[in-house]
């Protein structure tokens, strides 16, 4: 596969060689369970502590706050539910957001049939939730909202800060899922003012299996796994050392690489929007303009579904998306693209183009030479024909 050819970076990212290296050992050679008193099992359990302390450097947090899991969907489950489990006297009532990825939307609505209340607010056309909004839903009752630091489909950037801000003058708790987010944004929880907040490798570079969830300190949280009583008696099982030691290169190399790969990136990110924009008639971007992710590109063609256009690149070897890579096996329209107010027909030909560390110039430039030809190809062959006007 041709890495520069490769535009679903925030489905997964290929694990960068400098992290394999570092998992290697834990696999065959230190493979001891970190919760064992010989040898093997304290050079495990000390790889483990030297990951901890480097993720929590990342979060400028305390070691005791980050809590291992296998996933970023786990770490959501376990931040939303846990809270809602520990706060359940206090108040039953949810807030979210109809644009969430689904691991916090179809908690939410787990939650709902065990008698909680979910607030879903609306977002406006670039994909912003409204702090006025916020306040406005605010009850006494109230426990918890869960905002994601960056959308996953269109790549808009919520003023999490602001939100903490509205969180924490109604003495409400906080979540975030950072997935996206993490190795382009600020991570520092604290100046955030954050409560939770979920992360996972593989959109690091790291490996797929493994997430964090941090937990301030003194906030409640039920586990949802019991057993051994690892990670501070928050999450049981033996701790995946490997994938845990992965993690924390690939944030290690992400931290030292940021500055100089989001301002790469969203060099790269302008010029195929732009490209897009010019080459393409008919085409709109979602989300915001310049309030998104260096490296997020989602773009609407009028006139032709999004999934043939995904089978006709991947005949020329470029990868690429409609949406979340956990809904790609509905054909459904994205719920995403729907709630920024796009009609159905308008949903169904977006595209998402992610890009990423092997991402090139010569790359997007192959992906420009063949899209434009290929979306009047199956535009001729369409039964709609929308205007923009008619957007």
């Amino acid at each position: 596969m041709n890495k520069e050819l490769y535009f679903d970076n925030a489905a997964t990212t290929a694990v960068d060689e400098r992290v394999v290296e570092a998992m290697k050992p834990y696999f065959s050679m230190t493979y001891g369970n970190p919760g064992s008193m010989h040898t093997l099992g304290l050079e495990a359990k000390e790889a483990l502590d030297s990951a901890r302390v480097m993720l929590a450097r990342f979060l400028n947090c305390s070691d005791e706050e980050v809590i291992f899991t296998g996933s970023g969907t786990e770490s959501i489950n376990m931040a939303i539910k846990g809270a809602a489990l520990a706060l359940q006297k206090k108040g039953k009532h949810i807030i979210t957001q109809k644009t969430e990825h689904p691991a916090v939307l179809e908690t939410c609505e787990y939650l709902e049939k065990q008698g909680f209340e979910v607030t879903y607010l609306d977002v406006d056309v670039y994909g912003f939730v409204s702090l006025e909004k916020l306040k406005e839903v605010m009850r006494l009752d109230t426990i918890l909202v869960s905002i994601m630091y960056a959308n996953n489909e269109i790549g808009t950037v919520q003023p999490i800060k602001e939100i903490a801000e509205v969180c924490k003058e109604n003495k409400v708790l906080f979540h975030t899922d950072a997935c996206q987010a993490a190795g382009y944004l600020d991570m520092d929880v604290k100046n955030l003012g954050i409560d939770y907040l979920s992360m996972n490798g593989s959109k690091l570079y790291g490996p797929k299996g493994v997430g964090i969830l941090y937990v301030k300190s003194g906030r409640p949280l039920s586990p949802l796994i019991h057993g051994g009583g690892q990670e501070y008696g928050k999450r049981s099982g033996t701790e995946n050392v490997p994938l845990i030691v992965g993690l924390a290169k690939a944030v290690e190399i992400a931290d030292g690489e940021r500055e100089r790969e989001v301002a790469r990136l969203t060099e790269m990110r302008d010029y195929l929007i732009r490209e897009l924009l010019k080459r393409i008639p008919k085409s709109l971007l979602n989300g915001h303009p310049t309030k998104r992710l260096p490296n997020n590109v989602n773009v609407t063609f009028l006139n032709v579904e999004g999934e043939t256009l995904l089978l006709e690149l991947d005949q020329y070897g470029i990868c690429a998306s409609t949406g979340s890579a956990c809904t790609s096996k509905t054909l459904e329209p994205s719920h995403v693209i729907l709630a920024l107010g796009r009609p159905y027909e308008v949903a169904h030909g977006s595209l998402r183009f992610s890009l990423g560390r092997y991402t090139t110039k010569e790359g997007i430039d192959k992906l420009l030479g063949i899209l434009p030809e290929t979306v009047e190809k199956y535009r001729m062959l369409s039964p709609v024909h929308l205007q923009e006007s008619q957007i």
